[in-house]
């Protein structure tokens, strides 16, 4: 059975959080986590909020395992920009894009 979860609009951009995502595709809840700990980029601490609460949903509302779930799949989709400006010379304006990602994490027990 499969069983997702996911976290929208977390202030990281999309292209960060997949280099995060690309370690733990295929892994165990738990490898995952260790791995994850043990990352030196900051989305990996959002990324792990993900994965526990997928793992909990999984053991919560479906009585499965949490020790034999795996992941599945899990992608990291863009949100909504935040456009913020920032004064430049000679009195014009350049754009600064703030993006956002929504992150999904899809575990299951086969």
């Amino acid at each position: 059975m499969d069983v997702k979860a996911t976290a929208k609009t977390v202030r990281y951009t999309p292209r960060k959080v997949r280099l995060v995502l690309d370690l733990i595709r295929g892994k165990s809840v738990e490898e995952a986590l260790a791995i994850l700990q043990f990352t030196p980029n900051h989305a990996a601490d959002a990324v792990a909020k993900v994965v526990k609460s997928a793992a909990a949903n999984a053991s919560h509302n479906h009585q499965l395992d949490e020790s034999n779930l795996k992941i599945k799949s899990c992608y990291a989709d863009e949100g909504i920009v935040l456009k913020r400006y920032m004064p430049r010379a000679k009195g014009s304006a350049s754009q600064i894009l703030k993006r956002t990602s929504h992150i999904t994490v899809v575990v299951s027990d086969d």
